[in-house]
C-alpha cells in the first residue's frame, strides 16, 4: 500500500497591526499569493482552523479578528462595512500586499464586497458565504418571515449586552450548535469563542455590528449604484441562507459562480470545512499565473 505523506503545513504567526485607528490582531501562515479570510459572528479568526493549513500550503494566509472581536481592539464605533473595509486594506498595507483574494462569511460578507466593488485591482477573485447584502433585491422568499430574531435583539443599543452578560457560554454555544446543524464544533475553537465574547465590552463591540446594518445597507447600496462587481466571485450557501446569497449578487456581478452545500450549517468552515476547501481551491488557483 502506498502511504501518502502528511501535509505538511505552516505555522501560525500572531500579529499585532495598526490600522485605521485600531489595533488588528492577525494570524498569519505561509508564503505565495495572498489571501484574506473574514470571519462572522460569534467568531474570531479561528473559524479558520481547518482552513488556514491546506491554504497555507500555496499561499500566505491573513486571518484578522475584525475590530472589535477577539484580541483585535475594542473600538468605540466603526463598525459599518465601509470602515471596516478600510481596516482590511489598512492590514493588507501594513503587510505590503498589493492585492488578495478575500473569502468571507457572515458580518465579513459586506466587508469583502464593498473591498471589492471599491477596489477591484485589489481583490482579484472574491468568496462569499452565508450572508445577505443590505436591501440587494433577491433574498425576499429568505426573508419572507422577517430576518432571524437575534437581528432584532442585538440591534437594540444597550439591551443585548446586558440581558447576556454572565451567559455568554451558553449563548455562543448555542449558535455554534444551530450554526453546524447540531453537531457542534471542537471544545478548544468553542472555549476560545466564548472567552472573546465574554463581557459586556466584548457583546457591545459584536453587536454594534447589527447596530450599524442600517448605514452597511446604505453604503451598498450606494456602491452597487456607481459599480459593478467586475472581480470573479463565488457564491457558497448552507443552511439557512441557500442561494440567497448568490441571487443577491447575480444582477450585480460580472462573472459569479454559486454553490449550496448539502447538510451543511451556517458555519461552512468548521461544519464542513473539506468540502469548503474542495470548492475554494480551484477557484483561488484559476486566478493565478499558471
Amino acid at each position: 500500500m502506498i502511504r501518502t505523506p502528511p501535509l505538511q503545513t505552516a505555522p501560525i504567526e500572531l500579529r499585532q497591526i495598526e490600522t485605521n485607528g485600531i489595533r488588528a490582531n492577525v494570524a498569519i501562515a505561509g508564503s505565495g499569493p495572498a489571501v484574506v479570510l473574514l470571519h462572522g459572528f460569534p467568531h474570531t479568526w479561528r473559524l479558520w482552523s481547518e482552513i488556514i493549513g491546506p491554504l497555507s500550503t500555496h499561499y500566505r494566509v491573513i486571518a484578522p479578528d475584525l475590530r472589535g472581536f477577539g484580541a483585535t481592539s475594542r473600538a468605540p464605533d466603526g463598525y459599518d462595512a465601509t470602515t471596516l473595509a478600510a481596516d482590511i486594506a489598512g492590514i493588507l498595507d501594513a503587510l505590503g500586499e498589493p492585492t488578495a483574494a478575500v473569502v468571507a462569511i457572515d458580518a465579513g460578507t459586506p466587508v469583502a464586497l464593498l473591498l471589492a466593488l471599491r477596489h477591484p485591482d485589489r481583490v482579484p477573485p472574491l468568496v462569499v458565504m452565508e450572508a445577505l447584502l443590505g436591501a440587494l433585491s433577491g433574498a425576499e422568499d429568505f426573508l419572507a418571515a422577517g430576518p432571524p430574531w437575534w437581528f432584532g435583539f442585538h440591534a437594540v443599543p444597550g439591551l443585548a449586552e446586558t440581558v447576556r452578560s454572565g451567559h455568554e457560554a451558553q449563548y455562543v454555544e448555542w449558535f455554534l450548535t444551530t450554526g453546524t446543524r447540531g453537531r457542534g464544533v471542537r471544545a478548544d475553537i468553542r472555549d476560545a469563542f466564548v472567552d472573546a465574547y465574554t463581557g459586556e465590552e466584548a457583546l457591545r463591540c459584536a453587536f454594534s455590528y447589527y447596530r450599524a446594518l442600517p448605514a452597511s445597507a446604505r453604503q451598498i447600496d450606494h456602491a452597487v449604484a456607481a459599480d459593478r462587481l467586475t472581480t470573479p466571485t463565488l457564491a457558497i450557501g448552507a443552511h439557512p441562507v441557500g442561494d440567497a446569497l448568490e441571487r443577491q449578487l447575480r444582477p450585480i456581478a460580472d462573472t459569479l459562480a454559486g454553490h449550496v452545500i448539502p447538510d451543511c450549517g451556517h458555519i461552512i468552515p468548521l461544519d464542513r470545512p473539506q468540502e469548503l476547501l474542495n470548492l475554494i481551491t480551484p477557484f483561488l488557483a484559476a486566478d493565478q499565473p499558471a
